[in-house]
């Protein structure tokens, strides 16, 4: 599994141009499963995304279609892991590793 860490590097209103079509690429790979999950970072200086297991350059050419990347408003940092210990109800999660 990934965590992946997105960082704007430019103003929010430059960022905000782009959100609409962020959100329907993240969209997109959730409903294809490529991403589990996507949410912003609490303050709002960047987001984070869960993706499943893949090889890596799969995720890497993944990331370098982001919207936000592709203007130059954010970049991604990338966290390889593998999950041991999950909760009730997400065991599925394990076999990501």
């Amino acid at each position: 599994m990934f965590i992946v860490t997105v960082t704007y590097t430019a103003p929010l209103d430059e960022v905000d141009r782009w959100r609409p079509a962020h959100g329907d690429w993240l969209n997109h790979l959730i409903s294809r499963r490529s991403l589990v999950m996507a949410g912003r970072q609490v303050p709002l200086v960047g987001g984070v995304y869960l993706a499943p297991r893949m090889p890596a350059e799969e995720l890497d050419r993944l990331l370098a279609t982001d919207p936000y990347v592709l203007n130059g408003v954010a970049t991604h940092s990338v966290l390889e892991f593998t999950p041991l210990l999950v909760s009730t109800g997400l065991e599925n999660l394990k076999s990501q590793g």
